[in-house]
């Protein structure tokens, strides 16, 4: 098993963005829609729904802009800014990862070769 690092962006009390949510942004932007994105993540259309509403709650203005259902049914789309958003992320994201590698190749050494229950 090999360690690795996570990122995430912290406002508050909230993980403004991290990487399930970046994974959430990039299934709506390929689904079309929050339900589907959360099913094909296998989670809840409420859990992705608050996923989405806390991201949009942590940016100056929304990643994500939902329309109702009705006889055409609803949908979701990223805005511009959840674009950029997602690029940034995994720009800083790799840059993390490449700052960090040496100290991590050092650390895993230290680390068990199988992480079991504590």
């Amino acid at each position: 098993m090999k360690p690795r690092l996570s990122f995430r962006l912290i406002l508050g009390d909230d993980i403004a963005l991290g990487p399930g949510k970046v994974q959430l942004l990039e299934a709506i932007r390929d689904t079309g829609s929050i339900a589907a994105a959360g099913r094909a993540m296998g989670m809840s259309y409420k859990r992705a729904w608050h996923l989405v509403d806390t991201m949009n709650r942590c940016f100056k203005s929304p990643l994500v802009e939902a329309s109702k259902g009705g006889a055409h049914g609803g949908g979701a789309q990223l805005t511009p800014l959840a674009l950029e958003v997602i690029a940034l992320y995994h720009r800083l994201e790799a840059r993390a990862h490449k700052a960090a590698d040496a100290e991590m190749t050092k650390l895993s050494r230290h680390l068990a070769t199988h992480a079991g229950p504590s």
